[in-house]
């Protein structure tokens, strides 16, 4: 199996919003940072995100794939309607970047590492809410 094919798949189906629609891609049980928890579980997850966010959109900046792993940057350009990360929604766009790693057993993801750009997040969810 293309693993790279796979991955790309499967954030097109985030980015059409088929959150609830992912055991094509995910194990019905995986590891979120070092967190155990089921695929219905990281659905809901990312369907919070979208939630809050509804312009929520994944761009693959730059993908690695290495035997069942994969490396991704994802950009990301949106307007948080709810709180976010901790901050309080101030109705501008904000820009930032997710480092994201996953390892694939027999096609699907097993185990997620994310980290997010949480300072560029804190500094534009922080300025003055537009009127």
């Amino acid at each position: 199996m293309d693993i790279g094919a796979q991955y790309r798949r499967y954030i097109s189906y985030l980015n059409e919003g088929r959150v609830h629609d992912l055991s094509d891609f995910v194990h019905e049980e995986l590891i979120y940072n070092d967190e155990p928890m089921t695929r219905a579980d990281y659905q809901n997850y990312i369907a919070d995100d979208f939630a809050r966010i509804p312009d929520l959109h994944f761009d693959i900046h730059q993908l690695i794939v290495s035997d069942n792993h994969v490396a991704s940057r994802l950009r990301f350009n949106c307007t948080p309607e709810a709180d976010f990360r901790g901050h309080a929604p101030n109705g501008q766009k904000i820009s930032f970047v997710e480092h994201v790693f996953y390892q694939f057993e027999n096609g699907k993801i097993r185990q997620v590492w994310s980290l997010l750009d949480d300072r560029a997040i804190h500094a534009q969810m922080e300025k003055e809410k537009t009127n």
